[in-house]
């Protein structure tokens, strides 16, 4: 492990103080464990768990359950990682991200690398050994195309860069499928769907609150170029579509009772929050009336309720 030494300047880019001296073990064991984005490591992990309950039809092996969670979670610890080396000059500067392990001066750039690449390889390896390499293939993949296409590619570019970006956080719903049946089908890719047209409205209502951080660093995500009314008819629209593609589900894969109820009742739901913010961005850029981080919550609660109901509809149902 790496980090400061005692020379260190008083203060970085960020105005944020340096440590004096060496950081103590706990401070960056924190930092590592930073790096792995946890937040975004349990929102996978709800996409790919209840994917492996509806693939199985019931409870799956256990043990394949830990596999895939083990590797699952190392590859997006190792693709957050990488992502946080390569955006480490605009996560200095950003609000939401300069209290990171990188910006903080306590893991260096190059151990971070280290660090990213480890995981990636000994979650590819778990995945491979004892899941399947299918499951194993479809997490580089995701890997590769958050490093490379999102990060690296899209991200500054364009503002449709979580839209296509967005891809990456997908494919658990396809690991989760392919860890049990050790094939890809239909089902997995509805959900896989559920999620893509998910991840605009969830991305923006936050890149709404910090669209100020996203212009001082010249990324052009939407709530950062366009009136805040042009992202709320945005956000609209990709729920709708969400909506729409979730209840797909129930021909597809003829499920039980439960999910598409479940998802009419949560997708109603979340239509009206979509369409709230919506209503009250229209006219002003006033983010107290707008409160985008209400539907970023409630965008939270969707998922995560969508994704207990795919997991509960074989158990009550089948």
């Amino acid at each position: 492990m790496t980090y400061v030494g005692h020379r260190a300047p008083a203060l970085s880019q960020s105005g944020l103080p340096r440590p004096a001296g060496p950081a103590e073990l706990r401070d960056v064991v924190a930092a590592y464990v930073g790096l792995t984005k946890p937040r975004v490591i349990e929102l996978l992990l709800l996409t790919t768990v209840p994917v492996m309950f509806f693939a199985a039809g019931g409870v799956p092996d256990l043990g394949l359950v830990v596999a895939t969670v083990v590797g699952g979670s190392l590859s997006a610890g190792s693709a957050s990682a990488l992502n946080c080396v390569y955006d480490r000059d605009i996560d200095e500067q950003m609000r939401r991200t300069r209290r990171r392990a990188i910006p903080r001066h306590i893991v260096t750039p190059r151990a971070a690398l280290t660090f990213g690449l480890g995981l990636g390889s000994l979650a590819t390896a778990i995945l491979y050994i004892w899941v399947n390499p299918l499951s194993a293939a479809l997490s580089v993949l995701a890997e590769c195309f958050y490093l490379f296409g999102y990060t690296m590619l899209l991200k500054r570019r364009t503002t449709q860069n979580i839209v296509w970006g967005g891809l990456a956080g997908c494919f658990p719903a396809l690991i989760g499928w392919t860890a049990v049946t050790g094939e890809l089908a239909w089902a997995p890719v509805v959900l896989f769907l559920v999620v893509f047209f998910w991840t605009p409205p969830h991305t923006w209502a936050l890149a709404l609150r910090y669209r100020e951080d996203y212009a001082g660093v010249d990324v052009p995500m939407l709530p950062a170029v366009a009136p805040a009314e042009v992202v709320g008819r945005q956000v609209v629209v990709y729920s709708w579509v969400m909506v729409a593609a979730s209840l797909l589900l129930w021909p597809v894969d003829d499920t039980g009772w439960v999910y598409p109820i479940a998802a009419a009742a949560l997708g109603a739901v979340f239509l009206v929050q979509a369409h709230r913010m919506w209503s009250r961005s229209r006219g002003t850029e006033d983010l107290s009336v707008i409160k985008p981080m209400v539907l970023f919550h409630a965008s939270n609660l969707y998922l995560s309720l969508l994704f207990v109901a795919v997991a509960l509809d074989p158990l009550l149902t089948r």
